[in-house]
């Protein structure tokens, strides 16, 4: 396990202890404006230390971590999430699924009425 003395990357350190899928995945993360170091909005090349905390908007949902330890290295689930301490709100329950609208087979081509029923449907 590589565990560096002093500072490490936040878009290295995001994809060593799994909140991105690759790393330039959190590269290009950061430099959308979805990351934010103590409330900053951090560059891939950010630095970060223990006790730093990390906001991550993505995927439907925002992560809040405070940094533990320090990892340049991809570890273990076990040891990635042992590294940093989770305060991330629970995500919102989805409290009703929307309906896609369906029309039965060989019913032709919606109606005008039909169309912007399907519209008022989707919401627009």
């Amino acid at each position: 396990m590589a565990e560096p003395q002093g500072r490490v990357r936040v878009d290295a350190w995001a994809w060593a202890v799994r909140l991105f899928p690759t790393r330039s995945a959190a590269g290009a993360a950061c430099r959308a404006g979805h990351v934010r170091v103590n409330g900053e909005r951090a560059k891939p090349a950010t630095q970060v230390v223990p006790g730093d905390e990390v906001q991550i908007r993505g995927a439907g949902r925002e992560r809040l971590v405070v940094v533990h330890r320090l990892l340049v290295k991809r570890v273990s689930a076990e040891i990635a999430q042992a590294s940093y301490l989770d305060r991330s709100p629970a995500p919102v329950p989805r409290t009703q699924v929307a309906v896609a609208a369906q029309r039965d087979r060989g019913a032709g081509r919606p109606t005008k009425r039909d169309r912007r029923a399907i519209e008022r449907l989707r919401g627009r």
